[in-house]
């Protein structure tokens, strides 16, 4: 009986691997670079984020910044404000650029000169391209099924790879220990296994957390088993003025107002809306909190600035609270630079999971037609061996 499991679970693993191995490789891979997203931007595109000198220099109001936005790009409607806790980085203007929500135009100004540094398609951005690519490979919904299925699959093959590992008496050493200086066969096999077996907790997490993404009804499960319900739709409130104040400075007051009500450092994203009768939206991040992903909401009135409503993270519920630890358990960034290095480290891991696996896979296929090969020429050897008769 333990025998036909172990051979059930061979069987899994291998064909599960062979048929998900290069969707797991591209996921992992791009996995490990999301994880030091925040890190790497700013290095990659440093004229895109990184202001000119500004010792001594006053920052501008976002309203002016705006309106040197609008002149240069003046048939593209804002539709967010990305302004970084940093002193150092650009203020980051996402214009209407498309029909899609997510056809945006990010335009990059200078907080103390009002110069616009730069601007770019954000789906043509590095880091764009390498979240599609580890969402959906880039294939929209059809990548987004392939994804997800082959998450599901990773986590079949994990654990079936538990039980393939699972030592006995004589191999208990073996299972734990990498032998550098083997041969390359037995080498492969203990980077597979062994490393495996080791990174196998948190590939299992990340991968589970992955699903979030994929199928809607893993999210559900969050706010069913949490709140009791599914997930609300969360929606601006209506402005409570109906008039605009004629001032000029309403971003700037919604800006300054939020850092009062909000005095922790953190990202500061401002999502405008398309419509007139909406407020605007305030969501900033606390760095200051112990974990990652802690943010807080507000909303200003669109016409004359005042503060509409509070939503603080506190006062969320546990279903929401729960939903948004999946986010940095995902990335790593739960914790900051200790569980990002155990998530970097363990994508690459689980890249090389697929490739070591094909090798074992190949190496054991050659091996079994080698010696069916050698079992055919020896039976033809003796075939033609004359027999010897007696006298």
């Amino acid at each position: 009986m333990k025998g036909t499991f172990k051979k059930i679970a061979s069987q899994l693993h291998l064909w599960l691997g062979v048929s998900s191995g290069l969707v797991v490789f591209i996921v992992a891979l791009t996995g490990s670079l999301l994880v030091f997203e925040d890190e790497l931007e700013p290095v990659i595109d440093k004229q895109f984020h990184i202001a000119a000198a500004h010792e001594g220099k006053q920052r501008l109001p976002l309203d002016v910044l705006q309106s040197n936005v609008t002149k240069a790009f003046p048939a593209k409607n804002p539709v967010r404000i990305t302004i970084e806790s940093e002193a150092d980085r650009n203020v980051i203007f996402g214009l209407k650029n498309g029909k899609k929500e997510k056809d945006i135009l990010s335009v990059a100004v200078d907080p103390y000169t009002g110069i616009i540094a730069a601007s770019r398609i954000e789906q043509d951005a590095f880091f764009s391209v390498v979240l599609r690519l580890h969402r959906y490979l880039c294939l929209e919904e059809t990548g987004k099924t392939i994804t997800g299925i082959s998450c599901v699959m990773f986590l079949i093959i994990m654990i079936t790879g538990l039980v393939l590992w699972w030592p006995n008496r004589k191999n208990t050493k073996q299972r734990f220990t990498i032998k550098w200086n083997a041969k390359f066969k037995r080498l492969n096999w203990d980077l597979h296994a062994v490393f495996g077996f080791y990174v196998l907790p948190f590939v299992f997490i990340i991968a589970l957390t992955g699903l979030v993404w994929s199928y809607k009804w893993v999210n559900n499960i969050i706010f069913m088993t949490f709140d009791g319900k599914p997930q609300q739709k969360r929606e601006a409130p209506a402005n409570l003025s109906t008039i605009k104040t004629p001032i000029s400075s309403t971003l700037e007051k919604i800006y300054k107002a939020t850092n009062q009500t909000l005095p922790n450092p953190g990202k500061i994203l401002l999502t405008l809306p398309q419509s007139d009768s909406l407020s605007i939206t305030i969501s900033k991040a606390d760095d200051n909190a112990p974990i990652a992903n802690i943010v807080n909401f507000l909303y200003f009135d669109k016409n004359n600035g005042n503060l509409v409503k509070t939503r603080l993270y506190a006062e969320e519920t546990k279903g929401m609270q729960v939903r948004r630890l999946i986010y940095p358990i995902h990335t790593g960034s739960l914790l900051g630079w200790p569980t990002k290095i155990v998530a970097f480290l363990t994508a690459l891991i689980a890249a090389s999971l697929p490739v070591t696996g094909v090798v074992i896979w190949l190496g054991r296929k050659f091996k079994g037609k080698k010696v069916k090969n050698q079992a055919i020429k020896v039976g033809n050897n003796k075939s033609r061996t004359k027999p010897v008769i007696a006298n």
